[in-house]
């Protein structure tokens, strides 16, 4: 059980807690994963991309997580949402089966778009439009973190 009083279900955002925090219905994502490759996959025409989870967090949380990561330079592959209402982090697979954070939700697989969509927020990279997964425990504390500066500064609880 949550701190909230809401029961506790891995992977998801209970559907009494705030609603501009749940997931988009739209979301490219799809279950199912498959082996990670050294922790990266190649993403060239677009499609499901094994070996990853995706974390989807509102869209102003989300920004500010990402520009705390890049600061760390550790900031892997983020899509936003077609509503632009979130935004989504890869993180390595297996990451939903352990994932709560009150105001996020993680699920498992990938579907992306392709490396020229214009929704990417950080694209795939190099030559062979690489996907990079971000450290599920750092994008934790970048999150927690983001959540913390955006209250201190009015724009919470978001």
């Amino acid at each position: 059980m949550m701190a909230t009083g809401l029961p506790y279900r891995p992977g998801r955002v209970h559907a009494a807690a705030a609603p501009a925090l749940l997931p988009d219905p739209a979301e490219d994502r799809i279950p199912g994963r498959g082996p990670v490759d050294g922790g990266r996959a190649s993403h060239e025409q677009g499609g499901p991309v094994t070996g990853c989870d995706t974390v989807t967090v509102a869209l102003r949380h989300g920004l500010e997580a990402v520009d705390i990561l890049r600061l760390r330079r550790a900031c892997g592959t983020v899509l936003q949402s077609r509503n632009g209402s979130t935004v989504a982090f890869l993180v390595p697979g297996g990451t939903a089966e352990t994932w709560h954070l009150p105001g996020s939700s993680c699920t498992a697989g990938a579907l992306l778009p392709p490396a020229t969509d214009p929704r990417w927020v950080v694209p795939p990279t190099g030559a062979a439009l690489t996907v990079r997964p971000t450290d599920a425990w750092v994008l934790r504390s970048a999150l927690c973190e983001a959540a913390c500066t955006l209250t201190a500064g009015g724009l919470g609880p978001f």
